[in-house]
């Protein structure tokens, strides 16, 4: 799948943020770029659901922060 398919929803191409390390198509920026923006999806959906809107109840935001913990030094810009 191409880049730029996957950082439009990395939800639809990975079940885990952990799949995103093991990828082994990917550079490690690629791999950092793709988790910032799930994280960056995760806490929209975060506050969507503070402002009851409905959403799905398992959030993987604390999952995300861990992968990229593991790539060290991606940007911790959201």
């Amino acid at each position: 799948m191409k880049f730029e398919a996957i950082l439009k929803d990395p939800s639809a191409v990975y079940d885990k943020p952990q799949d995103v390390l093991d990828d082994g198509n990917l550079s490690r920026d690629e791999k950092c770029e793709i988790l910032k923006q799930w994280e960056y999806d995760a806490v929209e959906l975060q506050v969507a659901t503070e402002e009851n809107m409905p959403g799905p109840e398992d959030s993987t935001l604390d999952d995300i922060l861990a992968a990229k913990q593991k790539l060290l030094d991606c940007d911790d810009e959201v």
